[in-house]
């Protein structure tokens, strides 16, 4: 994995948590004693042998830096890092971090000092346990512009989530965001191949699972948990 370079996104406000995120982002929350959300992710990468590693900040982010900047420490004489990446106005782009995709993109320019064949985008603040090699060997083997990393919900639950829509190879085909429970019938009628009383697995952006599910041939929707 020396040719991946990993983004976790660690802005989130969580306003779904308060109080624990009154004064600190969601993926600062403590877990399990002295732990935060956020060491989910970077476990997730050190054990895919994956150590080159940028944490976007912007909000309430003093705790989440100062636990990433005390936690992980690595050989001078290695190129592995953690290192954070604070919200910042430049001469370029006087405003801070408009969401998710547009933190990435004003981060280029630190990103592209560093070569990388690939960039895993991850979230900050779930939890869940992934070897990313099997996903970035899915991506190369497809030569896949973008992968995502989905898992199945119960159809109730997408309105809570955005939810991609796949085709019979698993390339997705379609984006929405959290779609009311009237509107899946529609959705699925609008897949090829798929009849009037099919009952797909529906997915949710809330949790990253395993990439072969972004490319079952069984299941027209997926989640965009990690990329």
């Amino acid at each position: 994995m020396d040719d991946v370079l990993a983004v976790i996104l660690g802005g989130g406000r969580g306003t779904r948590l308060f109080p624990l995120t009154a004064h600190r982002s969601k993926p600062a929350v403590p877990i399990g004693g002295k732990y935060r959300l956020i060491d989910i992710p970077v476990s997730n990468c050190l054990n895919s042998d994956l150590r080159r590693i940028f944490v976007l900040t912007q909000y309430n982010s003093e705790s989440l830096n100062k636990h990433l900047n005390s936690t992980y420490k690595f050989d001078i004489f290695s190129n592995a890092f953690v290192s954070v990446l604070a919200a910042e106005q430049t001469e370029d782009s006087p405003d801070w971090f408009q969401g998710t995709a547009d933190a990435v993109r004003q981060s280029l320019r630190h990103l592209r000092s560093h070569p990388s064949r690939d960039v895993l985008i991850l979230s900050g603040d779930q939890l869940y346990q992934m070897d990313f090699r099997k996903m970035q060997e899915t991506h190369r083997r497809h030569v896949a512009d973008a992968t995502v990393a989905v898992t199945p919900v119960p159809a109730e639950q997408t309105e809570g989530f955005g939810i991609l829509k796949m085709n019979r190879q698993g390339r997705i085909v379609h984006f929405e965001e959290k779609p009311k429970p009237e509107r899946l019938p529609e959705l699925v009628s609008e897949i090829p191949g798929y009849g009037p009383g099919y009952r797909p697995p529906w997915a949710s952006t809330s949790s990253a699972g395993p990439p072969s599910s972004a490319r079952s041939p069984t299941a027209p929707w997926s989640t965009s948990a990690a990329t």
